[in-house]
């Protein structure tokens, strides 16, 4: 899993799991950081519909945007491929209409999509690392949000991967 770095990024563009998954949990918050949060209409009026209150949030200052129809008809055929919902595709396009920005995903498909054209992708497990390395969490508190995911969020991942990446967070921290 690679890195983000904020001195590198200015903007991201959330698909609906991250703001789910990580308001599930509590962090939310986490997101705070980035100068420019940008969230398509689609993938906006999801979160309205599943976790309204995600979206009130005041430290994380999200900003709902309009996709190109220019931009979403290009991105409709790696979408096809690649077996996306309609904020996956949204999601993309939006990376695409501003350049350099990173999208957040918890989608695997649509992260290989977004890679395939050169658009950094990240999910929910790499915002809550991140956070160690940006002095937002302690070691100890990301490994206890890991530990809550199967508990209180709806993220899907398989245990021993869960397992695993917790493992290394307690051996890179000597913990």
């Amino acid at each position: 899993m690679g890195k983000i770095e904020h001195s590198l990024v200015q903007k991201i563009v959330l698909d609906a799991g991250p703001i789910i998954h990580l308001e599930e949990i509590g962090r939310l918050n986490l997101l705070s950081d980035f100068k420019d949060i940008l969230v398509p209409e689609v993938v906006w009026e999801e979160i309205e519909y599943h976790r309204p209150l995600a979206l009130q949030i005041k430290s994380v200052p999200f900003r709902k945007i309009k996709v190109s129809s220019e931009i979403r008809n290009n991105v409709n055929i790696i979408g096809t491929a690649f077996n996306l919902d309609k904020g996956e595709k949204e999601a993309i396009s939006l990376c695409i209409q501003h350049k350099g920005s990173i999208l957040l995903t918890d989608d695997a498909a649509a992260r290989l999509a977004a890679n395939s054209i050169n658009i950094r992708a990240y999910g929910t497990i790499g915002i809550l690392l991140r956070a160690i390395r940006r002095n937002m969490l302690k070691p100890i508190e990301v490994i206890g949000s890991l530990e809550q995911i199967p508990i209180t969020s709806s993220l899907f991942i398989k245990k021993n991967l869960l397992n695993e990446i917790i493992e290394n967070v307690r051996k890179e921290y000597s913990l």
